[in-house]
């Protein structure tokens, strides 16, 4: 019997399912769970080793998933692609599926350490902007004087361009260092939000319009402000109350929803 993770993932629609796969499936492999990764983005699948994951395969679509598992075998689905019909079809394939929630909240042990917070303020847009959103908020952004942290985007011309319009750029490369030393970090991904939290940080979430609500609960749950638009007016306001502002405390259990597969 064979243990799988799939998520549904790439640059066109964003890494958080990713990191938060590769901190369940770190997590198995601590455990001694053997467990493979399939990523429905080929190259994502090519780079999961970068962020400890041991095994890890890329597929073309999700339909795809029973050529490479057996009848049988245990499933993790991280992913809202999937119907009814397909669901069913999955919970008769295989002996155990577990379908992960879209708001599911799950960060790594290594953000909650204590860290020096040696930058004043930092933007993250995400990774996934195809359409290089990002550029529409520049002027705001250079207002406000922020660390920029860019997206994992394969076009490295627009990467280029931003370096030379910031003078505090860091890389994708930069992520865990930006995301733990940032006092406060404005950022439209949910996954930067928690881990930012979890790392003493007070995040702001920008919620962008081609994102759905699947997280505006959550948001609301651990107290994070939420803007819809990057107004200068309203983000000098918030900041400048940000200080003492009260978050609430995210729970360190990755796997507290997953106990089938580790008895």
């Amino acid at each position: 019997m064979n243990n799988y993770y799939y998520v549904h993932t790439g640059h066109r629609i964003g890494l958080d399912r990713f990191r938060r796969a590769t901190t369940i499936v770190r997590e198995l492999q601590k455990q001694g769970v053997d467990i493979t990764l399939l990523c429905s983005d080929f190259r994502i699948a090519g780079d999961a080793k970068q962020y400890g994951v041991d095994k890890a395969v890329g597929l073309d679509v999700v339909r795809n998933i029973p050529y490479i598992a057996n009848h049988g075998d245990r499933l993790i689905f991280d992913s809202a692609e999937a119907n009814p019909t397909m669901l069913q079809d999955m919970k008769e394939f295989f002996s155990t599926l577990d379908h992960i929630k879209d708001d599911e909240v799950v960060v790594d042990e290594k953000y909650f350490n204590i860290y020096e917070k040696t930058l004043k303020l930092s933007f993250f847009f995400g990774d996934d902007d195809y359409e290089k959103d990002l550029q529409h908020l520049i002027p705001t952004l250079q207002e406000l004087d922020v660390s920029l942290l860019i997206g994992y985007y394969y076009f490295f011309d627009f990467e280029d361009e931003l370096n030379e319009i910031f003078s505090s750029c860091y890389d994708a490369e930069d992520y865990d260092e930006v995301i733990t030393s940032s006092e406060v970090l404005i950022t439209s991904s949910p996954q930067a939000v928690f881990e930012s939290l979890a790392s003493g940080g007070k995040p702001i979430y920008l919620k962008r319009k081609d994102y759905d609500n699947s997280f505006d609960n959550v948001m609301e749950e651990y107290a994070v402000p939420t803007i819809e638009t990057l107004d200068l007016g309203q983000i000098k306001a918030l900041l400048s109350t940000i200080s003492n502002h009260r978050y609430h405390s995210i729970e360190k259990n990755p796997l507290k929803f997953l106990s089938f597969i580790v008895t």
